[in-house]
């Protein structure tokens, strides 16, 4: 036990992430080779079939070529610029821990524009694509569109903070930006994995299940990446909580009763309903657990800055399955889906929505505090508010 307690935590986990995204980068790139060109490598297809076996992968792909045929060249660029970003993402992690400044700046134009352009390709596929002929039914392609533009707007946010020079929070949501193009290797990972954990089920039942908690997983990554390079106990003008003690056991009491909700649901639609709600709760509960003894370490600790991080994206993550019950509603009136689809899609998306929620208010904390800040002291250039805040990684 005490040997496991002098590891480096957080080193073994950029270390994982970073093995995890370049051994994923040849995967991407050459993914949607074969459709192109018939008989071209394809590094992810080869793995599968040798892990797993021949006949999961070629019912999984067997039926692809018809969507794919729309937005093939899209879907190629959007693929090969993937793979890019996987490796443009570590370098840029890297580089941010090193503090390499000259070359993050010069990585960083190449990853942002990397992302807009991949992802206008992904959403040329999306547009030309009927939620019903996408992979493994409408709650992937619900999933892939809520990836979409959660990536596209955290970068967007990541380089306003940056060109109004607050670093702070740029690395908030290229952090989060990264979190969610990482659902693509860590989805490919679960595809390998999973198979040994439900034996024979095709590679679309075991994406269902993957879907139900990979936005818990990435935006609760980003979040602990955040905490870990952001190490200030306090923050000019931030006093207070906007996450008090009756906000959090309301947001709970309202979480609790959309689990309860989905867990009704879910029980009653036999095995496969008992295992997409299994591959929800667990890392939820989990990913909750975590969250709740930080904050209160933090506050114990007298470190209130990050009791308050901890406290708003715990607020959202309490929200998520009430918010995913109640996205169901228009996914099953106005989409046609029935009801298990639809909730599904709802739950799927639910925790990667207020991810990106609870970061939106976190940036607002902050700026409303340097705001508190200005107006106290009104002389103050106000460029020296803007100016990079020092954060140790101690």
């Amino acid at each position: 036990m005490n040997r496991l307690r002098t590891i480096a935590w957080p080193r073994v986990a950029l270390l994982a992430l970073v093995l995890l995204c370049l051994g994923y980068a040849p995967i991407a790139a050459t993914e949607l080779w074969p459709y192109a060109h018939p008989g071209a490598p394809a590094i992810g297809q080869w793995l599968l079939a040798h892990t797993v076996s021949q006949r999961y992968v070629s019912d999984a792909f067997a039926d692809r070529i018809g969507p794919y045929r729309h937005s093939l060249a899209a879907m190629v660029v959007h693929s090969v610029l993937g793979g890019l970003l996987m490796v443009l993402g570590p370098v840029q992690l890297l580089s941010a821990v090193r503090r390499r400044i000259r070359l993050h700046r010069a990585m960083g134009v190449l990853f942002t524009a990397t992302v807009y352009a991949s992802m206008a390709g992904a959403a040329d596929y999306l547009l030309r694509t009927r939620p019903a002929d996408a992979f493994s039914g409408p709650t992937f392609w619900i999933v892939l569109a809520t990836i979409l533009v959660g990536t596209v707007l955290s970068a967007t946010m990541g380089v306003i903070a940056a060109l109004t020079r607050r670093p702070d929070l740029h690395q908030r949501w290229m952090l989060l930006c990264y979190g969610y193009l990482t659902t693509a290797p860590l989805l490919r990972l679960e595809w390998t994995v999973l198979p040994f954990v439900f034996p024979g089920l095709s590679v679309a039942e075991i994406n269902r299940i993957a879907v139900m908690h990979l936005g818990s997983v990435v935006v609760f990554g980003a979040l602990v990446a955040s905490r870990l390079l952001d190490r200030r106990s306090n923050l000019p003008g931030v006093t207070g909580s906007w996450a008090p003690v009756p906000v959090l056991v309301a947001a709970q009491l309202v979480g609790a009763a959309g689990l309860g909700w989905i867990s009704s649901q879910y029980l009653g639609w036999g095995a496969g309903g008992r295992r997409l709600l299994l591959a929800y709760l667990v890392p939820y509960l989990a990913t909750w657990a975590v969250m709740a003894r930080q904050a209160r370490r933090a506050g114990r600790t007298g470190r209130p800055w990050a009791r308050e991080e901890w406290r708003l994206h715990l607020v959202g993550l309490a929200l998520a399955p009430a918010v995913s019950v109640a996205l169901a509603v228009p996914f099953e009136r106005y989409l046609g889906l029935d009801r298990p689809t639809a909730l599904t899609a709802g739950v799927s998306i639910g925790c990667g929505l207020l991810g990106f929620w609870a970061t939106a208010v976190v940036t607002m904390r902050v700026l409303y505090g340097r705001e508190v800040v200005r107006r106290a002291v009104p002389d103050r250039p106000s460029r020296t508010l803007n100016s990079p805040v020092r954060m140790e990684n101690r």
